[in-house]
């Protein structure tokens, strides 16, 4: 079947990027389409059109970009070339996107990582807080949702993220898990073996027992609590990353009443290693989904995340980790506590729910039915 795949920009890094790769193996022969491709080395050996933005100054400007944006996606459907289906890859307006001309009546589907944020749920994301930001996403809302509806088909992320599409698009949708890469993770016995002699001397260093934070360093992923809920538990941190908030958490460890370890910028196999080697995984912030806890459950080790978001769904209390309810040092320490009761057999067990070749049977059987469902019904209308 030929198809096109829309997505809202490429950047180098980035998970819904990572999504886009494991759905664009999975159709090799679909065009891909986006405003700009800031990544050219992801889809190397593919053609990827880019939007009339990519040559505008508005081009990687994304909060900027918002209004041309929306109106953007609406021509980004070839009008002469017949296609089977048009799937947008969603996180803000790529679902607007309209098939036209010979496409008029080709199915839209949308897979949606979260309704646009600083439209929906500005108190999410600082980038809505603003008073220009409010008045335009009331006169956003009402367009995005009629777009929306447009759509033949929707998954979503996760089952948080399609409560949350219930409530601003007022559709149902579908949950299918994004693809986490839990066989590779799992061929390598030891990453320790994998590091070069620099990283290999730094986890060696590090203390037999530890909790693991890892993440950018920005305020919302509460990596200062896992600095606090180690002080609370008696355990010592490691905390992996790099970002603005650097120098608060080094003044953090610092202070701490247990030794906190700083490891910037962590290439994957030292995560990895990390992973392995940790005690538990702490994982504070409420995500709609989020891949690292899913990758350390993936090595065997257990994680503690919030009782709430995409981290409710991921992590099974008392198999594979632990929840907390609140976001306090005392209530994260206990969920660690409880955490360390578990064993490294049932955690792998219950990564796998989450790993590729299941996301990869799951999206292909979906487009598949809603694709096939969508003929069937025009059929019936022109019979009719």
């Amino acid at each position: 079947m030929a198809g096109l795949i829309a997505h809202e920009w490429i950047e180098r890094r980035g998970g819904s990027e990572n999504v886009l790769e494991a759905i664009a193996e999975l159709y090799p022969d679909a065009e891909l389409v986006t405003p700009w491709n800031n990544a050219p080395h992801r889809f190397a050996e593919r053609h990827v059109r880019e939007l009339w933005l990519a040559n505008s100054p508005l081009r990687g400007r994304k909060a900027a970009s918002v209004p041309a944006l929306a109106a953007a996606w609406r021509s980004a459907v070839p009008r002469e070339r017949p296609l089977d289906w048009v799937l947008a890859s969603s996180h803000l307006f790529a679902h607007h996107i309209k098939p036209h001309g010979v496409n008029k009546h080709v199915p839209k589907l949308v897979y949606v990582y979260t309704p646009a944020r600083y439209i929906w749920t500005p108190d999410m994301d600082q980038r809505g807080s603003h008073i220009a930001a409010r008045i335009a996403s009331a006169v956003l809302r009402p367009i995005d949702r009629h777009r929306a509806k447009e759509a033949h088909a929707v998954a979503s992320i996760s089952e948080f993220v399609r409560q949350r599409v219930r409530r601003a698009w007022q559709v149902d949708s579908t949950v299918i898990y994004p693809p986490v890469e839990v066989t590779r993770l799992r061929e390598v016995a030891d990453w320790s073996t994998t590091l070069d002699p620099r990283e290999r001397e730094l986890l060696d260093s590090l203390p037999e027992e530890f909790v693991l934070g890892a993440s950018r360093f920005i305020p919302y992923k509460r990596l200062d609590l896992v600095i606090a809920a180690a002080e609370e538990a008696g355990i010592p941190a490691v905390i992996a990353g790099g970002g603005p908030e650097r120098t608060r958490l080094s003044s953090l460890a610092a202070d701490a009443r247990v030794p906190v370890r700083m490891v910037d910028e962590p290439s994957s196999a030292l995560l990895h290693a990390l992973y392995q080697r940790a005690t538990v995984f702490v994982f504070p912030p409420v995500e709609d989904f989020g891949i690292m806890p899913i990758e350390a459950m993936a090595l065997g080790t257990p994680a503690v995340g919030a009782a709430i978001g995409g981290s409710a769904e991921t992590i099974t209390d008392g198999i594979s980790g632990a929840h907390f309810t609140e976001p306090t040092a005392r209530n994260v320490a206990q969920a660690i506590a409880r955490a360390r009761e578990v064993g490294s057999a049932s955690t792998i067990a219950a990564s796998m729910k989450f790993s590729r070749e299941r996301f990869d049977t799951e999206f292909r059987d979906w487009l598949n039915r809603s694709v096939s469902g969508t003929k069937s019904s025009m059929a019936g209308s022109s019979a009719s």
